[in-house]
């Protein structure tokens, strides 16, 4: 890390030349990357304020049902309650800080393994052992704190700040292309969780949805029927809460197999033109969507440190597709060539990062085959620089 903090006047104007024209546009200074001090900005900026998919309604479907994530170093612990809804809580026990959960499972209530302090399944304290001789005592001022929920399209999305703007109506954009995939009813054939990567957030979303290097890195027979001249970057308003890109393919129901066809049922509600192409589609700061005829690969994206993220990776497919004859075999070969192009951009990701470090890594310039990062920044830029400024006059305050 550089001995300069980038969190001056200076850098944040020098953002702007990130989120212009894609022919005018360069990429963010490389300490959006790598600096400490920017990626506790960044955790109040980004992290701090907007929504973020920590999984998926499928994994509460009964009273009691519950699992725990960490996005950008908050413990959350997301349940369905005994009201029939999903809650979202801090997982940080509000006596002295012990998790009060772990992993998934139903229960009854969260209980604090150090000292028993017990919370019922909307964050409230029920019980708390032998505080009755501690002065002015109140449990109903010692919940869990409680965040906002939002579902869509099946994914299930937090948000820290209380007072933030709903999520799905600034997704309609996204909506129209990928609703017909019926993401909200679509069996889960394959979850992997918390793969562990040593890079930066960013380097991980902007290689999810990067057209450029598709015809490059992955160039060969699991991935050329993608072209990356076939990449489409269509605009959404600057209000949108995600973007996308679509890439027409060489032939319908594409997929990433040696047989380069879908190997699954196709979506049933797919149009010939949704058959002819792949949509890739982000919500950051936290999932990415890679959408083909019969299946959708969805990738949960968790900042962990300023170079590190963990990302859960999950296939969606049309309800029944598990019981397809051949369905372990076909699997196989689908998993065969993901294998292979995911180690590809995994070793990219890495060595970016490596780069990132060095006193030579600049700005660089982008092709027009870059549409999705200059989206991204165009999503993150308002908000480093809307942070601050409000940073700035609580310093002018004091």
């Amino acid at each position: 890390m550089s001995l300069i903090t980038p969190l001056n006047q200076r850098f944040f104007d020098s953002l702007d030349s990130s989120i212009g024209d894609i022919g005018t546009a360069e990429t963010l200074p490389p300490e959006c990357y790598t600096d400490s001090a920017f990626y506790e900005f960044e955790k109040d900026a980004v992290f701090g304020h907007e929504w973020l998919c920590v999984g998926r309604e499928d994994w509460v479907q009964n009273k009691g049902d519950f699992f725990n994530t960490i996005i950008a170093d908050e413990p959350i612990v997301v349940c369905r309650a005994e009201d029939g809804h999903i809650h979202a809580m801090s997982s940080v026990c509000q006596h002295r800080a012990m998790l009060v959960s772990e992993g998934k499972g139903n229960a009854r209530a969260f209980v604090c393994p150090y000292h028993h302090w017990t919370y019922g399944l909307d964050g409230r304290l029920v019980n708390a052992p032998a505080m009755n001789k501690t002065c002015e005592f109140k449990r109903e001022e010692h919940a869990l704190p409680k965040f906002k929920v939002e579902t869509w399209q099946g994914f299930i999305f937090v948000n820290f700040d209380l007072d933030a703007e709903p999520l799905s109506p600034r997704l309609t954009e996204i909506d129209a292309v990928v609703d017909r995939y019926d993401m909200s009813t679509g069996e889960e054939i394959e979850f992997t969780p918390a793969f562990d990567f040593p890079w930066n957030w960013k380097v991980m979303f902007e290689n999810n949805n990067d057209g450029y290097h598709a015809s490059r890195l992955h160039q060969g027979p699991l991935h050329d029927f993608v072209p990356s001249g076939n990449a489409r970057f269509p605009d959404v308003p600057p209000e949108s809460a995600g973007y996308y890109r679509t890439n027409k393919t060489l032939h319908s129901d594409a997929s990433f197999n040696a047989t380069q066809k879908a190997l699954l049922p196709i979506f049933p509600r797919l149009t010939e033109e949704d058959r002819a192409q792949m949509v890739f589609a982000n919500v950051p700061p936290t999932l990415s969507l890679v959408m083909m005829s019969d299946s959708v690969i969805y990738l949960i994206v968790r900042a962990t440190g300023p170079e590190r993220n963990e990302m859960d990776v999950g296939i969606l497919a049309a309800p029944g597709a598990s019981k397809i004859e051949g369905f372990k075999q076909r699997m196989a070969m689908n998993g065969a060539a993901a294998g292979e192009i995911m180690a590809q951009d995994q070793h990219v990701d890495e060595l970016v990062q490596v780069g990132l470090r060095s006193r030579f890594a600049k700005r660089g310039r982008y092709s027009w085959q870059e549409g999705a990062q200059l989206a991204l920044n165009q999503w993150l830029v308002p908000r480093y620089k809307e942070t601050w400024n409000v940073y700035k006059s609580q310093l002018a305050d004091v």
